[in-house]
């Protein structure tokens, strides 16, 4: 059995990699093939986007640099969370941003794919 999940954080943990990727690529057709079809996003200051508008959001937000660190898989069936801590630099609406958060990913297994359900960005704490 320990076998077996292990394959399965490893299968996991590619695809957030490539989720990173898409994101740092702005490849929106890489990002609709890992998006689940009723994925949301919580924002570090709270706002909700569904799969269209996070994909959309790159029309106006672009990395420039993205890194994830601290990652931390937890299997559960056909469901899997990972959590990390994310430090970027990107420009939104032409003002330069650097963020670093902590991030929770929501991934199940859909028809035998794993798709990205949900992802949580919160602030760090100051003595993080």
């Amino acid at each position: 059995m320990e076998n077996m999940e292990t394959t399965e954080k490893e299968t996991v943990l590619g695809l957030q990699r490539q989720f990173d990727a898409a994101e740092l690529a702005a490849d929106a057709g890489r990002l609709r093939a890992l998006l689940a079809d009723d994925f949301q996003s919580i924002g570090p200051k709270g706002y909700v986007l569904d799969k269209e508008q996070w994909i959309g959001r790159h029309a106006q937000f672009q990395y420039h640099a993205l890194d994830t660190s601290q990652i931390d898989i937890r299997m559960y069936g056909d469901a899997a969370i990972v959590r990390n801590v994310q430090s970027n630099q990107a420009t939104s609406h032409g003002r330069a941003v650097a963020l670093r958060v902590r991030v929770s990913q929501t991934w199940v297994r859909q028809e035998g794919s794993w798709r990205l359900a949900g992802i949580q960005f919160s602030p760090m704490a100051d003595d993080a």
